[in-house]
């Protein structure tokens, strides 16, 4: 037998789950496209003013959302997948 939850519908025996998103989050795209134009990590962070770090791991991030273990995958996925502007 269910539970009924906040919203009024039944839980049928699960645990809620956190789910990462496989889409791309709004700063991820942002940092995606200044890699798109050319940009180096340290040009990114200053222009966004966060650390160099920060921007590295948000391309980490990009690279194992999408898939890729590289820069130019991650370019190529980014361009094939309509997620970047051409400049």
């Amino acid at each position: 037998m269910g539970t009924t939850s906040g919203n009024g519908r039944m839980s049928i025996g699960r645990l809620p789950t956190r789910r990462r998103s496989k889409g791309l989050t709004k700063r991820e795209r942002q940092i995606l496209q200044l890699i798109w134009s050319g940009l180096k990590n340290k040009e990114i962070g200053r222009r966004l003013k966060i650390s160099v770090k920060t921007v590295e791991a948000h391309r980490a991030n990009m690279m194992k959302k999408l898939d890729v273990s590289n820069t130019a995958q991650l370019l190529k996925t980014a361009l094939t997948g309509g997620l970047v502007k051409a400049v």
